[in-house]
């Protein structure tokens, strides 16, 4: 009943503030323009248009391959090895070096990711709302009719970032900051699994993309609050959200693949049809994600069942539950961190 009266309030107010400010009908959501009426993308397309001088105009956008920069194999491939060079090389060579604050720089370079995560998640959501709600979640995953011109310039610029991305290593090599595997075959990977869904036309790449993009805003935003010595009580929420979407698109992308293996070589399992993408994108998307399974599931086996390790019990320190201790297991540098003693074996008095 509450309720009920809650929202028959909320409908009665409204039709009073439209009858009072008839130009509010004007910013009134519709299905096609979910955020006060405004088309984001037709503002994003004119001032984008502007600023480079019509170089690249969004709404004129093709992705093709070999035309554009990171395109092919090759260069991603050379982009990615030469990330790699670049941080061991450069941790190798600045060794007897001081290592070197770079604050301004750091808060620079979260603030641009910031912005623009979160500008594309806005515009991603803009184009996904009509097409869920008119077709449906199947239809949004695994149609190739989700594969629209302007979703495919968003997942382009998405995929341009990743290797943007790249800097948050070279900062943690000059503060001669602790280089774990988990951050470095993550920022390579992720740079490849972009480019695999993009050249193989994977309708479900939003998704991946989309829950990435929101912990990013989150994250690299906290990172800039941190760079600025100010102190958030949400910083395990951080770990939390990346937790939540390494499930998700777990779950997602499992189901896709599922339906694609069933459609092309088990007709008679029961399946849903088929989900648009070439077998390579499929494969290679399937395979990046399982491993990042792996990491997490050996993250469980080292801290829960390997009890007497080090570095189980230096993770078992960490409070604030398990996105704390994933959290802990990424960053902990062993070599440098006190080890504590065993907890005591008590005994019970006869």
């Amino acid at each position: 009943m509450k309720q009920e009266y809650a929202i028959q309030w909320l409908e009665e107010y409204a039709i009073q503030l439209l009858e009072e400010y008839p130009k509010l009908r004007e910013f009134m959501p519709t299905l096609d323009r979910p955020f006060f009426n405004i088309s984001l993308w037709d503002h994003f397309n004119c001032v984008a248009t502007k600023v480079t001088a019509g170089r690249f105009i969004p709404n004129e956008f093709e992705f093709v391959e070999g035309e554009l920069p990171l395109s092919t194999l090759p260069s991603v491939v050379a982009a990615i090895v030469t990330y790699y060079v670049v941080i061991f090389g450069g941790r190798a060579v600045l060794k007897g070096s001081k290592p070197l604050k770079l604050n301004f720089f750091f808060q620079l370079h979260n603030i641009f990711l910031t912005t623009a995560s979160l500008l594309l998640l806005v515009l991603m959501i803009e184009q996904l709302i009509p097409m869920i709600s008119r077709n449906g979640l199947y239809y949004a995953i695994c149609n190739i009719g989700a594969w629209t011109q302007p979703m495919v310039t968003l997942y382009y610029l998405n995929y341009l970032i990743k290797f943007v991305e790249f800097v948050d290593t070279l900062f943690l090599v000059l503060k001669h900051k602790n280089l774990t595997f988990l951050h470095t075959y993550h920022h390579g990977a992720t740079a490849l699994l972009c480019y695999t869904q993009l050249v193989g036309t994977t309708a479900i790449s939003w998704v991946v993309i989309g829950l990435n993009l929101g912990v990013h805003v989150v994250m690299y935003f906290y990172y800039f609050l941190a760079a600025r010595g100010i102190r958030v009580w949400w910083k395990e929420w951080v770990t939390r959200f990346q937790i939540i979407q390494f499930i998700l698109d777990i779950g997602f992308i499992y189901f896709a693949v599922y339906q694609k293996v069933a459609h092309l070589f088990f007709p008679s399992f029961p399946h849903c049809g088929d989900c648009v993408g070439s077998t390579p994108a499929t494969l290679s998307g399937f395979a990046i994600i399982s491993s990042y399974l792996i990491l997490f599931i050996s993250f469980y086996i080292e801290v829960y069942r390997n009890k007497g390790t080090k570095k189980s019990r230096v993770i078992k320190r960490a409070r604030g539950g398990v996105a704390a201790k994933v959290n802990e297991y990424v960053n902990v540098d062993l070599k440098n961190v006190s080890t504590p003693s065993p907890s005591p074996v008590r005994r019970r008095k006869i």
